[in-house]
């Protein structure tokens, strides 16, 4: 570069720059997007929605703990999937199913029925595939979604249950939007997350949800919370349904 050239920086660094170096959430100037950014704590990805910073993903590399040996008695998710309102004849969407942990105990409350196990990492799908083949289920589906979209057409299922992953959602505007979409009229929303108002529950904080932050964000895509069930020792049990005004337009 010749001495005295005027150096030019496109506005775009400058945006980059300034997000980079910031201490805390500030908006950007994007046409349609519902979030801020800033700078990442130590288990966040620097991106808020509705003032909570989203989390980092936890990989397939993590399957082991999804599958630790204490989990069942930690949060007794035995009382999980017998509390989950369901018939028969359910279609239900497992989305971040992981290993498919809950994916095959719903199975077996679902004989007539299929669970979609939904996951954005292959590498889980693949685990599921494996499973079904050893367990000989046929009523478990692999679904490949994307950060933004579950791949569920419109009113297809009756439940949709969310187990500690919606807090990690890249896009979770978006993700509740089409899950919302894909609720038949009468259909259910289970979203289980740790419990952010118990100081007691040993979860790192960005991978806790308070009722009320989920209330705000569920309402944001016409979610109204039916009731928070307490039978679980650390977790929320979250029951949403479409508004009264939406169901009522959808039916």
């Amino acid at each position: 570069m010749k001495p005295g050239k005027p150096i030019r920086i496109h506005t775009g660094v400058l945006l980059a720059l300034a997000l980079f170096i910031s201490t805390g959430p500030v908006a950007a100037d994007r046409s349609g997007d519902h979030y801020e950014y800033g700078k990442a704590s130590r288990d966040g990805i620097g991106k808020f929605y509705m003032g909570r910073e989203i989390s980092q993903v936890m990989g397939h590399l993590g399957a082991s703990w999804l599958e630790r040996p204490e989990r069942r008695r930690e949060e007794r998710t035995d009382r999980l999937v017998k509390r989950l309102p369901l018939k028969p004849d359910s279609v239900v969407a497992d989305i971040g199913a992981g290993t498919g942990y809950f994916s095959f105990p719903i199975a077996e409350r679902v004989p007539e029925g299929r669970v979609l196990a939904v996951d954005i990492q292959q590498e889980m799908l693949h685990i599921i595939r494996q499973r079904m083949h050893t367990e000989g289920v046929d009523n478990v589906q692999p679904v490949l979604g994307t950060e933004r979209d579950p791949g569920l057409p419109a009113g297809s299922v009756d439940l949709v249950l969310l187990v500690d992953a919606y807090h990690e959602f890249a896009w979770p505007r978006e993700m509740a939007l089409a899950m919302a979409n894909a609720l038949s009229p009468q259909g259910r929303l289970v979203l289980v997350e740790y419990r952010a108002e118990d100081p007691s529950v040993p979860i790192k904080r960005l991978h806790t949800m308070s009722e009320r932050q989920a209330r705000r964000e569920m309402e944001a895509v016409g979610l109204e919370l039916e009731k928070n069930y307490s039978f679980l020792p650390q977790q929320h049990f979250m029951v949403f349904r479409r508004q009264r005004e939406n169901t009522a337009a959808a039916q």
